[in-house]
């Protein structure tokens, strides 16, 4: 692709190798030559052996596990750009690690998210695009462009499709209203909150559930599914009080611990996320629908690539 003389480049990290070529294959062209290496000790090396001299890059990279060493390879791979005078530098974060570090919530807490932000702007980012923050305010701890996409319309779809009856859209905290009552605008549907409590970080109880929930089916929302021990407690309350089938939907497939045994011995019926992090192999995933993120995040390069509107992209 080539406007006016500026060519547009799709490079990638080690994070999301084949969501990268899925994107570069929506936009009609081949995904950037670059490489990513480790030395003997454990220090990231990048090669870029193209030339990206006045073009317009985008880093397809997800700081997911391991965290630390994705979140170095991009910062690597933008100094590296920099230095060969690329005309704009995009960060492509499908996933924002970090994200649920935006706050100080006692005394003498880092604001982690803020930090990641500072970082990846020292590096020599221009831009950032990402999906589904974990808090929408992080947009505001960068000085650069953000532009903070939504896999909403591909679930709200794929539910659309499926033609379900008496569904009923479940948030799993008060925290997660806004996200929740978005889905059960856009299809119809009533509303249903639960009441959890969060003694320590991955671990919370349920409380009470707000909402009429009997002999509905149930589809739970929310951003990110970590050790899946939340929602695996949730949907065990929801079918406890009278539910019908409980799907989860979810943008980041984190999947850490013993997430995918919890999710695979639960009355969970199927666990619907994106490709925003690759899944594991090996893992048990029958229950596990992936949704791709690739067309959206295309669609939205190409957009700020030749200087168009993204709002369409939230309908």
């Amino acid at each position: 692709m080539n406007v006016h003389g500026k060519s547009i480049k799709v490079l990638n990290c080690n994070a999301n190798k084949d969501l990268a070529k899925d994107i570069a294959f929506n936009l009609g062209i081949p995904v950037g030559d670059a490489q990513v290496s480790t030395f003997s000790n454990g220090e990231i090396g990048v090669s870029i052996n193209e030339s990206i001299r006045g073009a317009d890059v985008f880093v397809v990279q997800s700081t997911s596990t391991p965290v630390n060493d994705n979140l170095m390879e991009l910062l690597i791979m933008i100094d590296a750009l920099k230095r060969a005078s690329a005309g704009r530098i995009n960060a492509v974060m499908p996933f924002y690690g970090y994200a649920r570090q935006d706050r100080k919530s006692k005394s003498r807490e880092p604001i982690t998210a803020k930090l990641v932000a500072n970082l990846i702007e020292a590096a020599g980012a221009d831009r950032v695009i990402t999906m589904d923050l974990h808090a929408p305010q992080i947009q505001g701890f960068f000085d650069i462009p953000v532009d903070h996409l939504y896999a909403a319309p591909l679930i709200v779809n794929y539910f659309i499709n499926k033609k379900l009856d008496d569904i009923v859209v479940v948030s799993p905290d008060v925290g997660g209203v806004t996200r929740a009552r978005s889905l059960a605008t856009k299809l119809d549907a009533p509303l249903a909150i639960i009441d959890k409590r969060r003694p320590k970080p991955n671990v919370s109880e349920v409380m009470n559930i707000i909402g009429d929930i009997e002999n509905k089916n149930c589809i739970i929302i929310d951003d990110m599914v970590d050790t899946a021990g939340t929602l695996v407690n949730a949907a065990k309350v929801l079918k406890d009080m009278g539910a019908k089938d409980i799907y989860v939907a979810c943008t980041h497939p984190v999947l850490s611990g013993p997430a995918f045994e919890r999710i695979r011995d639960s009355v969970i019926k199927e666990l619907i996320v994106t490709n925003t992090i690759p899944l594991p192999v090996g893992k048990p995933v029958d229950k596990i629908k992936v949704l791709s993120v690739a067309p959206l995040f295309a669609e939205a390069i190409k957009r700020i690539y030749e200087g168009l509107s993204l709002s369409k992209l939230f309908d």
